[in-house]
């Protein structure tokens, strides 16, 4: 890639959001890489991202405290509102477009200081398809912290947290001496990236992929099984399951997961819930004696009422990932206790691989994006701006009344 005369100073800005995440954009040789082709780009120092600011200088990098000359800011979650600098272009995840009440003073503030935002999110291709996302190493780590929960209520085996290891190179040789339990059965939902990362872990972890139908059936070993929408729903009129039409009108499906509630020891969970199809179980289910399953991985973490699965009560954190769900009073307990399931939930579990996560996004960033930026006009950018010197992006202005100051839940 080359810039053209459009193509903006850029900066990737320290991350200062609380908890702070270890993420960055670039890593240090993408960094080098786009500064050898002819980008100015600098970096801002951080005491907290997995690549030191040695490593960006042992590249001959430039760090910079000061970027108010840059252009183009580049950083991973919302910016403190007071950390702002007003009319320049940022470009993170910054969680103000489905009416997120927590976020509603920073869409203000972004307006007002007349900011230009593209959030990652909605970076899409003219399918909708989303170009750059997080969503395979969130699978990869969610899936790894079941293992490792289960682990930690049956003492059967131990592993470390993803979080204590240099990158997943050195998890693959801790898996390769790993001794699962023969009667280990894991239920992974998804097929998309998130399913996907899931799936290589419980794999190089030792786990046998088998077809639901082997799951429910008499297989022996530690095996997983996969399932797509067409294995987890059901439609009331007997006809059989189209993607597509589920897609569209997901209220019309009733859950068919509960044979695999009787049959896994620890639930997967990564699917794209949309709000209005049928949770995997109600909390009744969750109390019936074959409900089997004691530890539940929910990388989809939507928090009840209003969820997928109904032990989600809150996000867990990094620093203490898992608690107990107690079925017979529904509300959360110390993990680990007889009678209770493990519940992990973490929000930013890509946080957890950030070297790898980081290198894998700026692969995508460099290829897929930045050539967008160096363009006069791009649909692609222009879909994923949220906001633009004061006024609401062209996708955006459904959320009039939301930076006017009314909280609503719904588009």
């Amino acid at each position: 890639m080359t810039p053209t005369p459009h193509t903006p100073t850029i900066a990737v800005i320290r991350e200062e959001k609380q908890p702070t995440d270890a993420r960055a954009p670039l890593s240090p040789k993408q960094v080098a890489k786009l500064i050898q082709a002819g980008y100015d780009i600098v970096v801002q120092p951080s005491p907290h991202r997995c690549f030191t600011d040695e490593e960006y200088r042992a590249l001959n990098v430039p760090l910079q405290e000061d970027i108010s000359d840059r252009q183009l800011l580049l950083g991973i979650k919302e910016v403190p509102i007071d950390r702002l600098i007003p009319e320049k272009t940022y470009c993170n995840f910054a969680h103000v477009a489905k009416f997120q009440p927590y976020n509603q003073a920073l869409l203000r503030a972004l307006l007002d200081k007349k900011i230009t935002h593209v959030d990652y999110e909605y970076l899409t291709d003219e399918q909708g398809k989303r170009l750059i996302a997080f969503g395979y190493w969130a699978g990869m780590v969610g899936a790894h912290n079941g293992l490792w929960a289960y682990g930690n209520r049956t003492g059967a085996y131990s592993l470390p947290r993803l979080r204590d290891l240099y990158d997943y190179s050195v998890a693959k040789e801790v898996y390769a001496k790993l001794e699962l339990p023969a009667t280990l059965r894991v239920v992974l939902t998804g097929t998309g990236r998130v399913g996907a990362g899931a799936a290589r872990v419980l794999t190089d972890a030792g786990l046998t992929r088998v077809t639901p139908d082997e799951f429910l059936g008499g297989t022996t070993g530690a095996v997983f099984t996969q399932l797509p929408v067409e294995r987890y729903v059901s439609h009331p009129s007997g006809k059989a399951v189209k993607r597509k039409h589920f897609y569209a009108h997901s209220e019309e499906y009733k859950s068919a997961f509960a044979p695999y509630t009787e049959r896994a020891d620890i639930f997967v969970n990564g699917i794209f819930w949309d709000g209005k199809a049928p949770a995997f179980f109600t909390a009744e289910a969750m109390l019936e004696p074959a409900f089997r399953i004691r530890t539940i991985a929910d990388v989809t973490c939507d928090i009840a009422p209003a969820a997928s699965v109904p032990s989600t009560l809150k996000a867990s954190t990094i620093a203490d990932p898992v608690f107990g769900y107690d079925p017979a009073t529904r509300a959360e307990t110390e993990p680990y206790r007889d009678g209770s399931i493990d519940v992990m939930s973490i929000d930013n579990l890509p946080s957890e691989l950030p070297r790898d996560a980081s290198k894998a996004f700026g692969k995508i960033l460099i290829e897929r994006i930045l050539p967008e930026f160096d363009r006069t006009e791009s649909e692609i950018l222009r879909r994923a701006t949220i906001t633009h010197y004061g006024q609401l992006g062209e996708e955006f202005k459904y959320l009039k009344d939301f930076a006017a100051g009314m909280l609503m839940s719904t588009r």
